[in-house]
């Protein structure tokens, strides 16, 4: 859950720069793409845990 956290910050982070920064709209895109990965990594872990419970 940290490492997921640290990531969406990290996009975060670069997308303000790569807005603010005249000249480094590169920076923008690896964080909408870093963003995209981290949810589909989460997605993927949450529905496998999801995927486990036992029925009672």
């Amino acid at each position: 859950m940290v490492l997921f956290l640290l990531l969406v910050l990290v996009a975060v982070v670069l997308g303000i720069i790569g807005v603010a920064a005249e000249g480094l709209g590169y920076l923008l895109i690896i964080g909408i793409v870093l963003l995209a990965a981290d949810v589909a990594i989460a997605y993927v872990r949450w529905s496998r845990h999801a995927g486990h419970s036992p029925i009672r």
